[in-house]
C-alpha cells in the first residue's frame, strides 16, 4: 500500500475511535460511536434476541410459532394434508421473512426430517435427514404436510383467552404471543438458537419423564429433579454416557456438556459393523470423511471397506472389519478419534416476559408451571365468564315462564319497535341484555315446552359457575388440573426412550487386541443364601444332585452364555453388574461361589436377588415386604465397564423381597405370612423411569403381616385351582393357600 494511502487509511481509523461520519444532504455530523450502537445497533440486536432466535417459555421462537399457528388456522389439525407451498404462502401473511426461510423452518419440525423428538408436522415427501449433510429436502411444490397429533396440545383452549393475541406486521389479523401448550414443549424438543452476543442450545427430554417431573414439583417445589428425569433423550437415539455431576450441573444451571456414542450392531456373518445411531452434532457424512482421512494417514489400519448405506429405512453406516480384529476394542478406537463419540453443549437460554434469562432444567419448568397456571386460571375465568353470561339470560327467560301471555300482550301492545325492550324490563324487571334475549325468541318457541327446556340447564349452570370461582380460588385445584393433563398427555404420547442411558467411566483403549469371552453356553443356578454356579452343558448331564448348604435351595435356574450379564440386588440397596464369565466353571458336586465374597460386598451386605440378561432388553420386576411392586427398565443399571457398582437400585419404602428380569408379561405368585397366595399378572404394574420409584400396591396386607415370598407362577398351582388366587386388579388380598392345590403338593407354609 503506498505510503499516501496508507496514512489516510490509519488517519480515519483513528477519527472513527472516537466518532461516527454520518454523511447527507451534503454535510457531516459528528455523533458519539456509543450514542450511534445504542440507537441503531441495540434495537436491531435486541429485535433478533426478542423476536427471532431465542425460544419463550412455550419452546417456541416466532417463526415456529407463526408457521404453527398458520397450519392450525388452515384447518390442518385434521382432514388430508396440503401442499407445503399452499402453508408457506398463507405463513408470509405472519411471518414476511421470504419464502425459503419459512420452508426451512417447517422442514425441521416435520416428522421426515427427523430433528425432533416429537414432531408437531406430519409429512409426506422427502424432507432431508437431521443426520445427513447432503440428503437435501424437496422444493415445497412436491411435498404435502398436516399438522401431527401432539400439536393438538399445543392449541388446546387458545379460543378460550388463554392466552394474548396481538396485530400481525400489517395489522390485517392477529396472531398468538405464545401458544397454551398443555405439556412443557421448550424441555421436550431440541431447540438451538444464535442470537446477537446471546446463543440457546436446549436438548430434549422424554416425554413421560417431562410429565411426570411436573407432576413433582406440582406436589414439591423441592423435588429433586434428577429423581424422575434421567436425562436427555434425542431423536437420533445414540447412548449418553452418564455423568450425575453434570446432569446436575444442568438441572440446576442450564450448562453443561453430554458426551453421546453411536449406537452399533457387529454381525459375525460379514465381519462387518453396522452403525445406526450417531450424536445429534454430527452427520454421517462427516464421520465417514474422517475414518477415510484417519485410514490415509495410517492411523487405521482395521478396515477392509467403508460405505454408507443410508436409505429410506433408516441410517447405517457399514464398516468392514479385516480378519481377526475385535469389534468391541475396535470400536472403543474409534470413538476416541472420531465423531461417533461427540459432545452436546447445553445452554438452556429462554426468554421469560421478553428477558433472556439462562435457566436450569428445573427452573424452566417451574417457570413454564407458572405460565401454565396462568393459561388454566384464563381458560377457566373465561368459561365462567361464559357461563355466568348464559345463567343470566336464562335468568331472565325464567322470569316470564309466569306469565308468557303478558310478555307477547307487552310486545304486541307496544306501538315503537324500539319501545319493545323497556316495556318488557319494565313489565318483569328485567335489565336490557334479559329483555332484548327475550325480544329476539321466535314467536313459535313463546311455549312453555320451549321455555322449561331452555331453564331446566340453569341449575347445572349455578353448579358448574361454582365450581369455578372454586378452582379460581384455589391454586391447589389448578395444579390438580395441570397433573391430569400431564397424565392425559404422557398415556396418549408418551414413547420409550430412543437415548439409552450409561453410566460414564474413564476408559482406555489397549494397543493389544484383547480376546473376546466366547459365548458358551452354560447353565446357572443361584440359590436363597447367596452361592452361584455355572454348569457346562456336558457337566450337567453326567452330575447328580446338586449340593448347597442345609436349609438353602434353589432360587433361580437359568440357561445362558459366558458373556450373560448378571445383576445382583442387595440389602444396602446397591447393584453389582457383572458377567457370567467372571466366574468360574463349576460342578453339581460343589456348593459355588459365594457371591458377596466374589464380587467384594460390604461387611453386612447379603445379596436379595439375581437378574440375568443378554441385552439389557426388558423389564426389570421389584417386590418388597410392605406389599408394593415397581417395574423400571433393566437398562437403567447399562454400564460400559464389566462390573460396576451402582447405589440407590430401587426404592428405599420396603424391604426387597425378590427380583426378576423378563422380556415379556408373566404371572407371579406372591405369598403373605399369614398363609394367603395372590397371582397377578406384570402386566397391571406399571413401568416406571426411574430405578428408586416405590412402586404400587399390589397385595393387601393386614397389620404386622408382610409379603415374604414371590415365585413365578408357571407350574405351581393346578390349572383348575388358579382362579382361586388369580386377581385381575391390584391390590388383593389374595385366597388362603391349600395344599391340595399345588402341583406337586408341598406346603406352602
Amino acid at each position: 500500500m503506498p505510503r499516501k494511502k496508507k496514512e489516510i487509511v490509519e488517519q480515519h481509523t483513528n477519527e472513527l475511535a472516537d466518532s461516527v461520519f454520518i454523511a447527507g444532504a451534503g454535510s457531516t455530523r459528528d455523533d458519539a460511536i456509543t450514542d450511534t450502537l445504542r440507537t441503531n445497533f441495540m434495537p436491531y440486536a435486541m429485535s433478533v434476541i426478542v423476536s427471532r432466535a431465542i425460544p419463550e417459555i412455550d419452546g417456541f421462537k416466532p417463526s415456529h410459532r407463526k408457521l404453527l399457528y398458520t397450519m392450525y388456522q388452515m384447518g390442518l389439525l385434521t382432514g388430508s394434508r396440503t401442499k407445503s407451498a399452499n402453508v408457506v404462502g398463507q405463513t408470509m401473511k405472519l411471518n414476511p421473512h421470504g419464502d425459503a426461510a419459512i420452508y426451512e423452518t417447517m422442514v425441521r419440525l416435520a416428522k421426515g426430517n427427523e430433528t425432533l423428538l416429537h414432531p408437531y408436522v406430519d409429512s409426506k415427501g422427502n424432507f432431508g435427514k437431521a443426520y445427513s449433510r447432503d440428503m437435501a429436502f424437496a422444493a415445497s411444490r412436491y411435498t404435502e404436510v398436516k399438522l401431527s397429533k401432539i400439536a393438538e396440545e399445543l392449541f388446546r383452549d387458545i379460543n378460550k383467552s388463554t392466552v394474548d393475541f396481538v396485530p400481525n406486521y400489517d395489522n390485517t389479523m392477529t396472531e398468538p404471543t405464545l401458544l397454551p401448550t398443555t405439556f412443557p414443549s421448550i424441555l421436550v424438543n431440541a431447540n438451538l438458537g444464535i442470537a446477537v452476543g446471546i446463543a440457546s442450545q436446549i436438548c430434549s427430554f422424554n416425554l413421560a419423564e417431562v410429565c411426570e417431573t411436573v407432576v413433582a414439583l406440582l406436589k414439591n417445589p423441592e423435588h429433586d429433579v434428577s429423581l424422575t428425569l434421567r436425562g436427555p433423550d434425542f431423536a437420533g437415539g445414540g447412548i449418553l454416557l452418564k455423568d450425575p455431576e453434570v446432569l446436575r450441573e444442568i438441572y440446576e444451571t442450564g450448562r453443561g456438556s453430554l458426551r453421546i456414542r453411536s449406537r452399533y450392531t457387529y454381525h459375525k456373518e460379514g465381519n462387518r459393523i453396522e452403525v445406526t445411531e450417531i450424536p445429534p452434532s454430527t452427520s454421517v457424512e462427516a464421520i465417514q470423511e474422517k475414518i477415510i482421512d484417519l485410514i490415509k494417514a495410517g492411523k487405521i489400519k482395521d478396515i477392509s471397506d467403508l460405505r454408507d448405506e443410508t436409505d429410506k429405512n433408516g441410517l447405517r453406516l457399514t464398516i468392514d472389519l479385516k480378519r481377526g480384529v475385535d469389534p468391541d476394542n475396535f470400536m472403543k478406537k474409534l470413538f476416541k478419534i472420531t465423531p461417533l463419540e461427540d459432545t452436546f453443549s447445553c445452554n438452556f437460554t429462554v426468554l421469560i416476559d421478553g428477558t433472556p434469562m439462562l435457566l436450569g432444567a428445573k427452573s424452566i419448568l417451574m417457570e413454564w408451571i407458572k405460565f401454565r397456571r396462568a393459561c388454566v386460571t384464563r381458560r377457566t375465568q373465561f368459561e365462567l365468564a361464559g357461563k355466568q353470561d348464559r345463567l343470566h339470560l336464562l335468568e331472565g327467560l325464567e322470569t316470564i315462564l309466569l306469565d308468557i301471555d303478558r310478555a307477547i300482550r307487552i310486545i304486541r301492545e307496544t306501538e315503537e319497535e324500539k319501545e319493545v325492550v323497556p316495556n318488557l324490563m319494565i313489565g318483569f324487571g328485567i335489565d336490557e341484555i334479559q329483555a332484548n334475549y327475550i325480544a329476539e325468541i321466535r314467536l313459535r318457541h313463546l311455549n312453555r315446552e320451549y321455555i322449561l327446556s331452555r331453564t331446566a340447564e340453569i341449575a347445572q349452570l349455578r353448579q358448574d359457575i361454582e365450581s369455578l370461582k372454586n378452582i379460581l380460588g384455589s391454586r391447589s385445584l389448578i395444579d390438580r388440573i395441570i397433573m391430569k393433563e400431564q397424565a392425559e398427555v404422557a398415556q396418549k404420547f408418551a414413547q420409550p426412550r430412543k437415548t439409552k442411558l450409561v453410566e460414564a467411566f474413564d476408559e482406555s483403549v489397549s494397543t493389544e487386541e484383547k480376546e473376546k469371552t466366547a459365548a458358551l453356553p452354560y447353565t446357572i443356578f443361584y440359590s436363597k443364601e447367596g452361592y452361584f454356579k455355572k454348569i457346562s452343558p456336558q457337566s450337567l448331564r453326567m452330575s447328580g444332585a446338586q449340593k448347597f448348604k442345609e436349609d438353602d435351595y434353589i432360587t433361580d435356574i437359568i440357561e445362558c452364555t459366558n458373556d450373560t450379564n448378571l445383576l445382583f440386588f442387595t440389602n444396602l440397596r446397591n447393584c453389582y453388574k457383572c458377567k457370567v464369565s467372571d466366574f468360574k466353571e463349576g460342578k453339581a458336586s460343589v456348593m459355588g461361589d459365594y457371591v458377596p465374597g466374589a464380587l467384594d460386598f460390604m461387611s453386612g451386605e447379603i445379596c436379595v436377588g439375581m437378574i440375568a440378561t443378554e441385552d439389557f432388553e426388558g423389564d426389570a420386576l421389584f417386590f418388597y415386604s410392605n406389599g408394593k411392586a415397581s417395574k423400571v427398565p433393566i437398562d437403567c443399571y447399562q454400564t460400559l465397564s464389566n462390573r460396576k457398582k451402582l447405589t440407590s437400585a430401587f426404592s428405599p419404602k420396603g424391604d426387597l423381597v425378590w427380583c426378576t428380569g423378563s422380556k415379556e408379561e408373566l404371572e407371579y405368585a406372591l405369598f403373605s405370612t399369614n398363609g394367603r397366595m395372590l397371582i397377578i399378572n406384570s402386566s397391571l404394574i406399571p413401568l416406571k423411569t426411574t430405578k428408586s420409584t416405590q412402586g404400587v400396591s399390589v397385595m393387601t396386607l393386614r397389620k404386622g403381616q408382610t409379603l415374604k415370598e414371590v415365585k413365578s407362577a408357571e407350574g405351581l398351582v393346578q390349572k383348575e385351582a388358579k382362579y382361586r388366587y388369580r386377581s385381575r386388579k391390584i391390590p388383593a388380598a389374595g385366597a388362603i393357600f391349600r395344599d391340595e392345590d399345588s402341583m406337586d403338593g408341598i406346603s406352602r407354609e
